[in-house]
């Protein structure tokens, strides 16, 4: 048994590699080899969002506080709230965020194939966000 006491890891800022705008990231749980899965609270101030990626074992959002926007590729954008969980299945290419004027915290959950939980591509341009 591994218990992780709250407070007990450091937040960090999300990359400007992988984030525009403010972005914490506070790690809640990476499981050891073999299990896969990572858990971690992320909170995006206002008008901030992910670059687009991808899961290669697919991602489940838990909102916990704020508004938020959540898209695939080649569907609309949708807003998000508390209690709402969102799941993008293997390798669907999406983008999540705050509203731009409301904060909004999430737990993430997704799993390591191979080593690697995540595909990083390209920013979300500002007119992408705001749906035009």
């Amino acid at each position: 048994m591994d218990i992780k006491r709250s407070g007990s890891q450091p937040s960090g800022a999300g990359p400007s590699e992988w984030f525009t705008g403010i972005v914490r990231i506070d790690p809640l749980h990476s499981a050891p080899d073999p299990a896969r899965v990572a858990m971690a609270s992320v909170t995006f101030e206002p008008g901030a969002r992910t670059a687009w990626h991808a899961h290669p074992l697919g991602q489940t959002l838990i909102v916990t506080l704020g508004r938020g926007l959540v898209q695939r590729e080649g569907g609309p954008i949708e807003e998000i709230a508390p209690g709402d969980v969102v799941w993008f299945e293997p390798n669907e290419k999406h983008w999540h965020g705050a509203t731009a004027t409301t904060a909004m915290t999430h737990i993430t959950i997704q799993e390591r194939l191979d080593g690697k939980a995540v595909t990083w591509m390209d920013h979300v341009a500002d007119a992408q966000y705001a749906g035009s």
